[in-house]
């Protein structure tokens, strides 16, 4: 069978910067695998000014990136790449993403989908009537929705929205990136992510609570947007933000990496972080809160180490043996490498899009 070489247009919230959203990292590894299996990649990014300050990334080989200004921009300039795209792909968050999504499933001749990277806040947002970026009319318009969460998501956006294929498309990992480097651990627990609010009690009951607990070891939390008045403990190192070409060295600074899980997403279940998986690829074993769905990723005890208090934490670092760490730390990897990096997940969203290409009255690529 020919292999597939498609042409896409992703309209996404940012690939050129990382700071204060996971968007850019997830599409910088998906694009990235989906270019190496031939595909052509045109990503379109709303200029905005908080991004263009904080820009980490001026040069993608993998992709034609280009930033507009708003959605007469859009219709002036890329009517005929929407048209002429096999798949066009419009993410969650992009500005008037909804007023977008109406004009492009007007002009594209393929494959839509709607690629939601936080699939439980959408859904919240789409009930209160409140996202500016889908509506639920849009979603029964999309051939694919694909969802960063899996599991019963699915089946209700199938059932209840209308969605047409409801499929999951995960973050995922690029092992060019992300691998072991003998390093001396700086810090025996940390954490990377954004601030948030609903999950602020959980940094501070896992590794608030357990810094000043024990002053003898030390602790790390990157990410930006953290109100100006928490207190830290001593040993608590803070940085604002790591770009992603760091998250490597940061990983492999640390004894073991602390992974937390936003409200929405663990009453949903199935919402794997990609901080999961880069500490994974790095080798560093992983304490995970709990949520419905992380046996599916990883087995708890032996790839990962699932903490509920701020004493679970404590006897992880304090008595697990060296040798049982390492031993978590590999299989993780294993389960990692073999089941979620960017070029498996190119590879899902290919039989994704030849599943919905029937629904399509004009298959572009596949007419001689």
């Amino acid at each position: 069978m020919k292999p597939l070489e498609l042409n896409i247009v992703v309209i996404g919230l940012s690939i050129t910067s990382s700071w204060g959203n996971g968007h850019a990292t997830t599409y910088r590894c998906l694009l990235r695998g989906l270019a190496q299996r031939g595909h052509r990649i045109l990503f379109l990014e709303r200029d905005v000014p908080w991004y263009a300050k904080n820009r980490d990334l001026s040069h993608v080989p993998y992709a034609n990136v280009k930033l507009y200004c708003g959605l007469d921009e859009l219709r002036d300039t890329y009517r005929d790449a929407i048209r002429q795209a096999d798949l066009v792909i419009i993410g969650s968050f992009v500005p008037d993403g909804a007023k977008i999504s109406h004009w492009m499933l007007e002009e594209a001749k393929g494959v839509t989908a709607f690629y939601d990277i936080d699939t439980p806040v959408t859904l919240e947002k789409v009930e209160a009537g409140n996202c500016e970026y889908l509506t639920r009319e849009l979603i029964p318009r999309y051939n694919l929705y694909l969802s960063f969460t899996g599991g019963p998501a699915l089946a209700e956006l199938e059932r209840v929205y209308g969605a047409r294929l409801a499929r999951p498309l995960y973050c995922a990992v690029d092992p060019d990136d992300y691998f072991p480097e003998e390093k001396t651990p700086r810090w025996d627990l940390a954490f990377m992510g954004t601030y948030s609010v609903d999950r602020q009690a959980s940094l501070h009951r896992l590794l608030i609570s357990t810094a000043k607990q024990a002053p003898e070891l030390k602790f790390a939390v990157a990410g930006s947007m953290y109100p100006a008045d928490i207190e830290w403990p001593k040993n608590v190192n803070r940085i604002e933000h790591l770009a992603p070409g760091d998250h490597r060295h940061f990983y492999n600074s640390q004894t073991y990496a602390l992974n937390l899980t936003r409200i929405q997403m663990i009453r949903a279940g199935y919402s794997p972080s990609v901080r999961i998986f880069e500490a994974a690829a790095c080798g560093t074993p992983i304490l995970s809160d709990f949520w419905p769905g992380l046996d599916e990723f990883f087995v708890p005890g032996k790839e990962i180490l699932v903490v509920r208090s701020t004493d679970q934490v404590l006897r992880a670092l304090q008595e697990i043996p060296e040798e049982q760490r390492r031993t978590i730390a590999e299989k993780a990897r294993i389960t990692t490498l073999a089941h979620h990096t960017g070029e498996i997940r190119s590879r899902q969203l290919e039989e994704y899009y030849l599943s919905a290409l029937p629904r399509v009255a004009r298959p572009l690529s596949l007419i001689s």
